[in-house]
């Protein structure tokens, strides 16, 4: 009997004086530490580190689509917080410039989406509307009838255009119609995250900051704060140049007669953002419809987007980056190669901003302490 009353699972004083409860430890002393070099503790650790390590890769492996859409989701909304916080210095309520710069960003799409969607569907529909109609005029050229005389080869173009060729635009309409409604869905849950980091952005960086130990705290929260800096930076020095690209496309589109200026100008514009590649994809695509109107005028097109981009290189992008992103050129051109292989566009497009933080940390963090040693 005199166990059992001693037993700290059913005596509370026993289990009170032996876990040292008093008024400043009224759940008890903590006990100590167990042995840090315990074998059973080493392995224990080692196990469920290792095992830990796996689920996280596998989860990321998982959930790999929806971390693009959130990590573009939070470059957008550090690049649009400075002109939102400049809005806030006017005296409007961050919940309504946050709706004014979505607004905004909005409104480009929109009208992007205007001005070229119409044209593209107008010129597929003529294109099969005419395909029909090609292959009774290639039997006017010398050459074909005589490949079709010997393996009668317009029968077979006309049976795959009128049987096989509608059957695969129908199949590819489909596919175009999913592709593009999965796009729409991303773009949606892309807006909702963005709404939502921009009117909680003080929040979030505020708690980020909170996890960071005491002592440390200071340092990190001056890096942190000159890295969003930078970031927000880049977006608006990236959209300044896109700007000014689509501008004068649009301004040499109009004055030679090229179809559908403001459309061509916003794929300029669009694709400018791109890294590396953007700006000669968009004068790929003006320059190919260029050559369509005639051929001088899209052999001057090309030359114009030749000197254009060399102004727009060494002229443009340097006074509008150097005081926002700073950057060595070779390592932003690695970072944008490694991006694009790892991640595609998005990649592509994260990767200076990514590579300018980077650069910081080792400059303010790495080398000091390489010093120091």
């Amino acid at each position: 009997v005199g166990a059992v009353e001693g037993d700290p699972v059913v005596d509370e004083e026993a289990r009170d004086e032996e876990a040292g409860v008093d008024q400043d430890n009224p759940l008890g002393r903590p006990g100590r530490p167990m042995n840090r070099r315990s074998p059973l503790r080493i392995g224990f650790s080692a196990a469920v580190g290792a095992g830990l390590a796996y689920l996280l890769y596998r989860a990321l492996v998982n959930a790999q689509s929806v971390l693009v859409l959130v990590l573009v989701a939070a470059f957008l909304a550090i690049g649009l917080n400075p002109t939102v916080t400049r809005l806030e210095r006017t005296g409007m309520r961050r919940g309504v410039a946050v709706g004014i710069v979505c607004l905004a960003v909005l409104a480009f799409f929109v009208a992007f989406g205007y001005a070229v969607l119409p044209p593209v569907v107008q010129q597929v529909a003529n294109f099969v509307e005419a395909v029909p109609g090609y292959v009774p005029d290639l039997q006017n050229n010398s050459t074909i009838r005589d490949l079709d005389s010997r393996f009668g080869l317009v029968r077979r173009l006309n049976d795959y255009v009128t049987g096989d060729l509608g059957r695969q635009v129908a199949t590819n309409i489909v596919s175009i119609g999913q592709t593009l409604a999965g796009l729409v869905f991303k773009a949606v849950t892309i807006l909702i995250l963005t709404l939502y980091f921009l009117s909680s952005f003080n929040k979030i960086k505020d708690t980020a900051y909170r996890l960071v130990p005491r002592s440390r705290r200071a340092r990190v929260t001056l890096i942190s704060d000159e890295i969003l800096s930078r970031v927000g930076g880049y977006v608006a020095g990236a959209a300044v140049v896109a700007l000014i690209a689509g501008t004068a496309t649009l301004v040499w589109v109009s004055a030679l007669g090229i179809p559908y200026p403001l459309a061509l100008a916003l794929i300029v514009a669009l694709t400018d953002i791109i890294p590396l590649i953007g700006a000669t994809i968009g004068a790929i695509i003006v320059t190919t419809v260029a050559f369509f109107v005639s051929v001088p005028v899209g052999i001057a097109t090309a030359i114009f987007f030749i000197l254009y981009q060399q102004a727009e290189n060494y002229v443009i992008y340097p006074r509008v980056m150097s005081r926002s992103v700073d950057i060595n050129p070779a390592a932003a051109i690695v970072g944008a190669l490694v991006g694009g292989t790892l991640l595609g566009f998005v990649g592509a497009l994260l990767a200076v901003p990514a590579t300018a933080a980077i650069q910081l940390i080792l400059r303010e963090v790495l080398v000091p302490r390489q010093d120091a040693q």
